[in-house]
């Protein structure tokens, strides 16, 4: 069992809570990158550091922010399996905690986002290879240089299928947990 914050002197608090800050700071730019918001990074690092899960009110008046900012935060964590809605026995409120797995939060973030960009851009290139091949076989087959281009675009195109179909087998293998067999954890 966890020590308690109350437990600590008023000293060791301010001093935990600057090493905290630090670290939530570092979380919240970092999830920038990733295409979170920086105070979505925040709630992520105050939940990471949370002795319990929160509730929306709990992490409003934490973070000082309201409760439809603290909601729109959490969904967004939520849809990225990075934070986990728990039950409480005698709760009524939507309790949140952090997913602790950080090997599972960066397989899970990166397949929902990959995946999603993978499907779209196969649906697109898919559909503009056809819309060649047809014009490559029409009766009015196109004249040079029309034709030759047309020609190069599939070929690129191709190209980018066969990335496209590596990254999807790239997303089953950290889906699956096979990574883990090429790259340990430690």
């Amino acid at each position: 069992m966890s020590a308690s914050l109350n437990q600590l002197t008023s000293e060791q608090q301010a001093e935990l809570m600057k090493i905290r800050k630090r670290v939530i700071e570092a979380i919240g730019s970092n999830m920038d990158l990733y295409g979170i918001s920086h105070s979505t990074g925040h709630l992520y690092g105050l939940l990471f550091f949370a002795d319990k899960p929160m509730t929306l009110d709990e992490m409003g008046m934490e973070m000082k922010m309201s409760k439809t900012s603290m909601s729109t935060g959490v969904r967004a964590l939520l849809d990225l399996r990075m934070v986990n809605k728990v039950w409480e026995k005698g709760s009524r409120k939507d309790l949140y905690e952090v997913e602790y797995d950080w090997h599972q939060t960066f397989t899970d973030f990166f397949a929902i986002k990959w995946r999603k960009a993978v499907e779209s851009n196969l649906l697109v290139l898919r559909k503009a290879m056809n819309e060649i091949h047809k014009t490559l076989k029409s009766d009015d087959k196109p004249q040079e240089p029309y034709c030759s281009i047309l020609e190069e675009d599939l070929r690129k195109m191709e190209q980018a299928v066969q990335y496209y179909l590596w990254l999807d087998r790239l997303i089953d293998v950290m889906e699956s947990g096979d990574i883990y067999n090429l790259v340990p954890k430690e």
